[in-house]
């Protein structure tokens, strides 16, 4: 009887879960202060001062913390599986999203060109419909999607229109065009892609260098890509490929004018395309990312890299604020992917929730040239809430003490 009547009130409670006392930051709703979040049946019920903590069935304090919409990680690469030389298509090198998300605040993951229109399907049935991560897709502009070497420099196999169509066919889940890693002197790959962009009304990525001898990044970011497509890698210098920055220490003018543009420079940090000996004079100079993401894969994930946390604490020590890198891994994302039903705290939203830990202290951080960097910050997950529901508790914020 005791326990039917207790069973009773926790379904009488008027929220599941109640974060309490936490420094919530939502760019979205313009939130950055110390305020309550409620959550009911996976959605943001109640965001207002001092809720009562008798409302709600599990209260989680998260004092001295900082509460953040889910992440996003709109640059990862996830479509794993065990075909060899496959490179980051149903393949060795790609990472299974759950097992790199929720431990680092990330809510929802992209994978940027793993599959393309030909294998898009098996990307779903595989990776999207077997994770409790949202996953959600860039399609690769080559039908075959990222299978490295020759494969991707088939122009042939790109495709506008039918990469267009199977977009269209899986609004959910697809929501931009890849093209990366072609090496040839050729406008064609770059137009191909932003032709399904259009055709399909969503951005475009763009990989971009390589070419010998070298394509102008002045003619891709003011004649070939639209406002709302994404340079990643913003701060590499890879062959065949000016970089931002340029010799004399100075961030190149057409990248003010393109950023200007609408053109979004996306992070990209992978496992060798984030030097700073280019995002430190950048960010002196006030250049800074429109989107922070991690380009995770084999290759990145236990170097400078690390996660989205490592690559967010960076940009904290170079004087970007907080609130300025939480939009850059929310708000701001959702945007680019136009998925504006994520990465805010507006009541009847998804539950999705971070809450990180602003660490003090003497850390170094590694640029993909092996070059550190010292700084004073450092952010930590605590706490992952996924539809409502608590996925990754770092030191048991949600948890009952094991003597109660």
């Amino acid at each position: 009887m005791i326990a039917l009547l207790f069973s009773c009130f926790l379904n009488a409670q008027e929220f599941d879960i109640l974060i309490k006392n936490g420094h919530v930051i939502d760019a979205k709703n313009g939130i950055d202060k110390v305020i309550d979040v409620a959550i009911k049946d996976g959605k943001i019920a109640q965001v207002e001062t001092a809720i009562p903590a008798s409302k709600a069935s599990k209260v989680i304090d998260a004092k001295g913390l900082f509460v953040s919409p889910g992440l996003l990680d709109i640059h990862s690469h996830n479509f794993f599986g065990t075909e060899p030389n496959a490179y980051l298509s149903n393949s060795f090198t790609a990472l299974p999203p759950d097992g790199f998300s929720f431990r680092s605040g990330v809510t929802t993951i992209v994978d940027v060109g793993g599959a393309g229109w030909r294998n898009f399907r098996t990307f779903k049935e595989n990776v999207i419909d077997r994770s409790k991560t949202r996953v959600l897709s860039f399609l690769n502009i080559i039908g075959s999607g990222m299978k490295g070497g020759a494969i991707e420099q088939n122009i042939a196999d790109m495709d506008p229109k039918l990469t267009a169509m199977v977009a269209k066919q899986f609004p959910e889940h697809i929501v931009g065009v890849k093209l990366a890693h072609f090496s040839g002197f050729d406008w064609t790959p770059t137009e191909r892609a932003v032709e399904a962009g259009k055709l399909a009304d969503i951005p475009i990525m763009v990989d971009f260098g390589g070419s010998e001898p070298e394509l102008s990044l002045q003619t891709l970011f003011m004649e070939k890509l639209r406002p709302g497509d994404i340079f990643t890698h913003a701060y590499a210098h890879v062959n065949g490929r000016t970089p931002i920055v340029n010799e004399q220490g100075k961030v190149e003018d057409f990248a003010w004018a393109a950023q200007k543009r609408g053109i979004i420079f996306d992070v990209g940090h992978g496992g060798g395309s984030f030097l700073f000996e280019q995002v430190v004079p950048a960010m002196k100079q006030g250049f800074k990312p429109n989107s922070i993401s991690t380009d995770l894969h084999t290759g990145s994930m236990n170097g400078g890299m690390k996660d989205i946390i490592n690559v967010m604490s960076k940009f904290l020590n170079l004087n970007m604020p907080l609130n300025e890198v939480l939009a850059a891994t929310t708000w701001n994302s959702a945007k680019i992917i136009k998925r504006e039903d994520l990465g805010h705290l507006s009541v009847g939203a998804v539950a999705d929730i971070t809450i990180l830990n602003q660490r003090a202290g003497d850390f170094g951080f590694i640029d993909t040239k092996g070059k550190r960097m010292k700084g004073n910050k450092k952010l930590e997950c605590e706490l992952t809430i996924r539809d409502g529901k608590v996925v990754y508790d770092l030191n048991g914020l949600a948890s009952e003490s094991w003597d109660k």
